[in-house]
Parts: C-alpha cells; structure tokens; sequence
C-alpha cells in the first residue's frame, strides 16, 4: 500500500499570495506556521480565517481532510472570505501525524484504502466493518485534540513503533522511518538519528498508528529517502 515518494495527481488549482506566507502550513502536532514553504497536500478543517486571512480557530469540523493540490482544473484563491481554509502538509505522513485523513472526494481510492486499513486495525473499537465516516473522524479528533484544544500525545516505546509514525524527541518531531528517527521541518528532514531505546511521546494518532502497523504506508517527503 506504499505510494509514491512524491504527491502526483490532480487536483485544487490554488492562487497563493505571494506577498506574505500565510499561517497555514501544518506541523506534524497540527499547529499552523506562517511559513514559505510550499506543500505537497492540501487540508481542510473548516472556515477557520477571518476577512483579514488571519486564523482565528484551530478547527470548525471534525472532519479534517488531507486533498489534492490539483482536481480538475478547479481554482482557488487561498484564505478568500467565508470558504474553507487552504492548509498544507511538507507530506502525507505529517498529515496523518496531525490528524488528518484522505479525502473521499478528490482521493477516493487512497480514501477507501485508508479506511478499509482503519477499520480492519481497530475492530477492538467496535465500529463495524463499515462505518460511516463521521464516526472515524470522530474517533480521530478525540485522538487528536487534547483537553484545552492542545495536541494529545501518547507513550510508547520507540523501538516498537511502525514505520510512517511521528513522535517527539529532542524537543522536536521526529519521523520514524526505515529504522531511524527523521528530524521534521517544513522544509523536509534532517539527518537521521539512531531509534532510542526509550519511550517517547507519540505525536500520531495511535489508530492510524495501528493502520501503519498493518502494513500501510504514507507518503515521505524525499528528504526521507536520500
């Protein structure tokens, strides 16, 4: 079920102000950086900005989606009044990290593989094999958002932890990846650093946690790969 290294596909046409970087790029704990770095995915929490295209919300929706950048010729103008706000993802797996799933519309293939995975790695949750979708990503922000509206991290032995699967270490996140620990930035990743042999807090969800340790994989930015 691994993807791509690299993002492909159509997809949202966005129109990016070039003047100021928005605060709109996600890190792996679900905050949103005014960064210039550009993103390989597209996310969705709801109408979080304001007329001022500043942020004024972490969340309006349960329902946090990770898009395309291009489907079908389709153009936006990111932060425009009273619509959705335009996020972004370095990749797939700092998405997942923050809570975010597939979209069913412009990414339904990599949709209902995700959930099929999910369902089928957390039948202990009592869901049913096909449950509406609501009720995932309500399990997911209950996962996500600790009490206050922080991030809720989770411990677990490091060594332990699939592949794909962000925790904190070293005052920063880290991705656990090819049996070492990624460095995260907006940019992509540092040089890797040996697992420990501790347990850490763990920045991803631990049911797409369980995804990952059913073999399924998201896609790493190419920094990962070198």
């Amino acid at each position: 079920m691994m993807p791509g290294r690299q993002a492909g596909g159509r997809g949202h046409r966005l129109n990016v102000a070039r003047h100021r970087p928005l605060q709109n790029r996600v890190t792996p704990s679900g905050g949103l950086e005014a960064v210039a770095a550009r993103g390989a995915w597209l996310g969705n929490r709801g109408v979080i900005h304001d007329e001022h295209q500043v942020i004024v919300a972490q969340w309006r929706s349960k329902a946090w989606i990770t898009c395309r950048l291009h489907y079908r010729g389709v153009r936006r103008a990111v932060f425009s009044p009273h619509t959705w706000s335009e996020l972004f993802f370095l990749d797939e797996a700092t998405a997942f990290a923050a809570g975010h799933r597939p979209c069913a519309y412009c990414r339904r293939a990599r949709y209902r593989d995700f959930k099929r995975a999910w369902c089928a790695a957390n039948r202990w949750l009592g869901l049913g094999d096909h449950p509406r979708v609501g009720l995932i990503d309500a399990r997911l922000h209950a996962e996500r958002v600790a009490g206050g509206g922080g991030k809720r991290a989770w411990p677990a032995a490091c060594c332990e932890l699939p592949a794909g699967t962000f925790v904190r270490w070293n005052g920063g996140p880290c991705l656990a990846w090819r049996g070492r620990l990624y460095p995260w930035s907006h940019w992509g990743y540092a040089e890797p650093l040996p697992l420990p042999a501790a347990v850490v807090e763990v920045l991803t969800p631990p049911s797409i946690v369980a995804v990952f340790r059913s073999g399924f994989r998201p896609q790493v930015h190419d920094s990962a790969w070198s």
